[in-house]
């Protein structure tokens, strides 16, 4: 594991359930950003959740206390958005379960909106994590679904981490009911465990899969993804896994930890980093900052 760990130049995080939980910003998030800053190994925040626009997640990593920018973040929207464009270019009209936000990040690149009624036929369906979902919009997504419209799932996670008292259903559920309702499975369930995220990560900075290390609470999509996409796959127990939940997955994290601070521990007490890389200087797999080196995979948009 010194081994493996002695080889990651690039953090991919999971964010809610990761470094924060609803609106509280765990104490463990800024010192680890500190650290990784001071090992020279850089970052991308990823998620699953749709709900929120990237400018709105923006703000609200300000709110709490973390200053990102818009190339450091990336959503399941934007991942389903560019899946649809490259892979269903005929779909132009959708019916969306989605927030107003998410709403806005498809209608704000060209795709059309249809409203609520048996009129306005849609291509496709789109389901996300919809915090504003009605029950007359719900069936009306089961009645295109029946007539044989495809529909998308923008994440498969089935709860959203919340640090209130209450259960957030999520995408994965909504689009189970969906399918219970209809018979009709989803044509493509895109967001994590799709591997093509950190897949564009590696293509844009120039490594390897061994070079970067997922880290997220959740082993069905976090550590799914890490396997799939032969990355580092690092569960932290801050969100939906329990240690129960990772000793009975298969195939089990590559590293199981309580939280960010002991990630960062690890990390930091791995043997020849400091005397590879000193004064947090970056791999030479790495572009820096303005070289204008970074290349973009052609298939995908994914800012690291």
């Amino acid at each position: 594991m010194n081994k493996r760990l002695s080889a990651i130049r690039h953090v991919a995080l999971d964010m809610d359930g990761t470094i924060y939980r609803g609106g509280t910003l765990f104490e463990t998030t800024e010192p680890f950003l500190a650290l990784l800053k001071e090992l020279g190994i850089s970052y991308t925040f990823l998620t699953n959740n749709p709900s929120k626009s990237v400018t709105d997640y923006l703000a609200h990593l300000r709110e709490i206390g973390i200053a990102a920018t818009e190339d450091q973040l990336y959503t399941s929207t934007q991942a389903t958005i560019e899946y649809l464009s490259e892979e269903w270019p005929q779909v132009k009209r959708l019916f969306v379960l989605g927030t107003p936000s998410m709403c806005a990040e498809f209608s704000g690149v060209g795709f059309i909106l249809v409203p609520d009624s048996p009129e306005a036929e849609p291509d496709a369906v789109v389901v996300g994590y919809d915090t504003t979902l009605s029950y007359p919009r719900l069936c009306r997504a089961a009645w295109w679904i029946s007539r044989d419209k495809p529909y998308f799932g923008t994440n498969p996670d089935r709860v959203c981490p919340t640090d209130q008292p209450t259960v957030m259903v999520d995408c994965g559920a909504i689009c189970a009911a969906l399918e219970a309702a209809t018979g009709h499975k989803p044509a493509a369930v895109l967001g994590k465990p799709d591997p093509a995220m950190i897949r564009g990560i590696l293509h844009q900075h120039n490594l390897q899969p061994q070079n970067l290390a997922m880290v997220g609470d959740r082993l069905y999509t976090d550590i799914a993804m890490a396997h799939r996409a032969g990355a580092l796959g690092v569960l932290v127990l801050t969100g939906e896994s329990d240690a129960e939940d990772a000793a009975q997955y298969s195939p089990a994290p590559d590293l199981v930890v309580a939280d960010l601070a002991e990630f960062g521990a690890q990390l930091r007490s791995c043997p020849n980093r400091a005397k590879s890389y000193p004064d947090g200087a970056s791999s030479p797999n790495i572009t820096k900052p303005g070289s204008g080196a970074a290349k973009r995979s052609p298939n995908r948009i994914i800012p690291a």
